[in-house]
């Protein structure tokens, strides 16, 4: 049994007549006759009782319609799911993602890409920046949002998504909470909740590095590797801590966010889009545009609200 035959079964089926169901076939009747022939004796049993007008379907005809009208359908499914992977309007993107990822850049992502390419799914995977960068080489992972500047970015395509700056998470019942900015100087003497180096070494060495840019080496008081966890550290009391900007929206109580007014020229945070270069994957290609038009479109009307 084939696809063909399956096609000529149900044709004849819908018809009921050999001689119309070959027309709408494009085929010759005698063809026809012997192909549906040959099937019956394949599946030992007739499907079609033949009258003087035409055909009906046996017993074990209805019973084969459905499935057969199935798996025409499925067939159908993989010949689009294929052109849809070859054009890259369809297919899946498996990702990494860092957790800060889904605070505001993939709620907003999300919904534009399932407008513009409803056929594209995305399987997410919440990792580290590292993490990703290592699935990206092991092949676990097609693309990859994560922190962005990266220490070692060989080997990689990055495209910067946004923008950001390092805020000082504080407990809303310190003497710093008083404040609605400051210098990150002014924390100098403060005892700090830090990125492990081992787990997160780029936002670690991002971290200390914007430390030093305001003249101190922070005095660690605990690491923890989330943001979430340092959120709640610093809610506890336990110190400071420096976090992605777009972590303002998930403060929990007790933790005060303060902009630093002491900011590096050039010194930014961000999440961009990486891939390995040279990867003939044009689902991952159609992503990868489609988050740089959603990019440079949600960066236009922070753009425009600065030169007002």
């Amino acid at each position: 049994m084939n696809l063909r035959q399956l096609r000529q079964f149900v044709a004849l089926a819908d018809t009921g007549n050999f001689h119309r169901a070959a027309e709408r076939l494009h085929m010759a009747q005698p063809p026809l006759s012997v192909s549906i022939r040959k099937l019956e004796q394949e599946l030992g049993s007739a499907l079609f009782e033949r009258t003087s007008t035409g055909v009906v379907l046996t017993h074990a005809g209805q019973a084969m319609l459905h499935d057969a009208r199935l798996a025409l359908r499925h067939a159908e499914q993989c010949r689009q799911a294929v052109a849809d992977a070859h054009s890259g309007e369809g297919g899946r993107v498996r990702l990494g993602i860092i957790g800060s990822a889904t605070y505001a850049l993939l709620p907003q992502l999300i919904p534009s890409l399932r407008e513009h390419h409803p056929k594209i799914a995305l399987e997410l995977t919440e990792a580290t920046s590292s993490d990703i960068l290592e699935g990206l080489l092991s092949r676990r992972f097609d693309a990859g949002l994560l922190r962005y500047p990266v220490l070692d970015p060989s080997g990689f395509s990055l495209l910067p998504l946004d923008r950001d700056d390092f805020v000082l998470a504080v407990p809303q019942g310190s003497a710093l909470a008083r404040c609605e900015s400051l210098a990150l100087c002014e924390a100098a003497h403060e005892s700090f909740i830090m990125y492990p180096r081992d787990k997160v070494p780029g936002l670690c060495a991002l971290a200390m590095l914007r430390c030093q840019f305001s003249g101190f080496a922070p005095r660690v008081a605990q690491e923890a590797m989330q943001v979430q966890t340092i959120m709640s550290l610093v809610a506890s009391g336990m110190g400071v801590g420096l976090v992605a900007g777009v972590a303002r929206r998930m403060a929990p109580p007790g933790v005060k966010c303060l902009p630093l007014t002491d900011n590096p020229p050039g010194f930014h945070l961000g999440i961009a889009l990486a891939r390995l270069p040279g990867t003939a994957n044009r689902v991952v290609e159609r992503f990868a545009e489609h988050a740089l038009h959603w990019a440079r479109g949600a960066a236009a009307p922070r753009d425009a609200g600065g030169a007002a």
